[in-house]
Parts: C-alpha cells; structure tokens; sequence
C-alpha cells in the first residue's frame, strides 16, 4: 500500500486525536500561566530538603497570602503562584519561607492582570496572522500551478496540516495542566509559532517537490502518482531534519531549566506530529480534493 493510498487511515488517525484535542479544550481548557491571568511566581530553592506543601501553605498564609499554587521542582526546588504581590509582600513570602529552612531566591516574576490580558490578546493576534500569511505565502510561490490544483487549495491544505500541527500540542497540555498542573504562557506560545514555521517550511518542501514533478511529467502520469512520487523523494529528508530538532529538545527536556521544560515538550511534540502531517496528511489532503473534484466535473 501506498502512502497516498492508505490517507484514509491517516484521516481517521489524525481525525480521532484532533477530535480529543478540542475536546480536552473544550471541557479542561488551558491552564494559563501568570502571564496572561496577571500574578506573581516566585521560584526558591532549599539548601536541605524541601518542607511538606502544608507546612508552605501555612507560612503563606502567616504572610497573607492564600490560595497559592506550589509546584515542587526538583528535590528541592519549589514554584510559587500568587496575586500579584507588591514589593512589601513579597519580602514577607520570602522571610516566612525561610523560617522553614535556610533557601535562595531564583526567580520572582509579577505581572498586573490588565498586562496579562493584553498578552493573551496579543498571542492569538499572532498566531492567526502567523496563518494568514502563510496561505497568501504558498497562494503567491505556487502561482504557476494552476494544473490540476489552483494554487489557493496548495495554501488551503497546509493550513489544514498547520490546524492538526498546533491543536495535538494543545491538547496535549490541557490535560497536562488537569491532572499535572502545567501551564501555557508565553514560552507555549512561542513553541506553537515555532512549531508553525518548521511544519509549514517542512510541507512546502513536499509542495515544491510536486510542482516540479509534475513539470516533469506534464499530463503522462495523474496527480496522485505525481504527489505519491514527490512524497517518497522527500520523506527521508523530513525525517531526518525533524530528528536532529528533537534531539536538541529532548536534550533541553532533560538537561535545562524549568522554565524550558515544557517548551521543548510542546516543540517535541508539534515536530514530531508536524512531520508526520507534512507526509500523510497535506499532500493527501491534495489527492483527495483533486479526485473529489474530477467526481463533480
């Protein structure tokens, strides 16, 4: 079997985890970090070992603080979420902290909600004008092809790819933060427009491939075998150039920092599903339109 030819389990795969995806959305949805919902995060690290979140808990309330999220790292690193602390609060957090336990002070960020709003909008701005370029991108490279595909549905197809690309990672930490507390700030934002420019870049490889063969073959040979060939010509160079980012980010994922964990995990994951829509599911996506077209005709 072909890999043109099996696209109807493509479709169904990649239907079924786009399908729990929005679905995980819908019911879960994001668990915005601080960066969008306004807050304060303070990052501490105990020389000795890490007191019991309940003992935390009970310091920050002496401190007037409730309701906080503690997010241990490490063996004895810890994460604290608050309300937007001033200065003065701050420094009463960390001196009833350190009645626990000598400690250091790694990180305090705070950010006002109306800033964290201004953020969020920002951030979904982007990323539609991140598509919207895109297609007007592949409508303008591929606009002499016009046979048997205008060059529209090429930009139409990729975006298709590039909705499956970004909703699986999506997905995938709106159950993170359920169960796992893991939240999407601007770092999650910022992986999910890198995952767009190396899918993207990753499909118009395929794309190009297609349009110069079928400069080559002209009308000797139908689409889908046209598409069937440029597919095998370039899914070794996908792969591989797919493999040597996820590398890099499982060497992050494990080496680096907190704040990058789950950066690098969102760019694994993107990659890796990006790669596999540039090979199954956008130039497929072409096929089947193709051939639907030729049934209405």
């Amino acid at each position: 079997m072909t890999i043109i030819g099996a696209r109807k389990y493509s479709y169904i795969f990649s239907g079924t985890l786009v399908l729990l995806s929005f679905l995980a959305l819908v019911v879960w949805g994001l668990r915005l970090g601080i960066d969008f919902t306004g807050g304060s995060l303070m990052e501490v690290e105990f020389n000795d070992s890490r007191p019991a979140n309940d003992d935390i808990a009970l310091k920050l309330k002496e401190a007037g603080v409730e309701n906080a999220t503690l997010q241990p790292t490490g063996e004895r690193g810890l994460i604290l979420r608050t309300k937007d602390l001033n200065e003065a609060e701050h420094q009463r957090v960390f001196a009833e902290l350190k009645s626990l336990g000598d400690l250091s002070e790694k990180r305090f960020d705070s950010i006002g909600p109306t800033i964290g709003k201004e953020l969020r909008r920002k951030s979904l701005w982007a990323i539609l004008f991140v598509l919207i370029m895109i297609v007007a991108y592949i409508s303008w490279a591929f606009r002499e092809v016009s046979r048997p595909m205008s060059s529209w549905k090429y930009g139409l197809a990729a975006i298709v790819a590039l909705v499956h690309d970004v909703s699986i990672p999506t997905g995938v930490f709106a159950v993170l933060g359920r169960f796992y507390g893991v939240e999407a700030d601007t770092l999650f934002v910022t992986a999910l427009l890198t995952i767009l420019g190396f899918s993207v870049h990753d499909t118009i490889v395929v794309f190009d491939r297609i349009r110069e063969n079928l400069k080559k073959a002209g009308s000797r040979h139908d689409f889908e075998n046209v598409v069937e060939k440029s597919v095998k010509d370039t899914v070794s160079r996908s792969i591989n150039t797919s493999l040597t980012v996820i590398f890099v980010m499982l060497m992050l994922y494990f080496f680096g920092g907190a704040p990058t964990k789950y950066f690098s995990l969102a760019i694994i994951i993107g990659v890796s599903f990006g790669t596999y829509s540039s090979i199954f599911i956008a130039s497929a996506l072409l096929v089947s339109w193709h051939n639907w077209s030729l049934k209405r005709a």
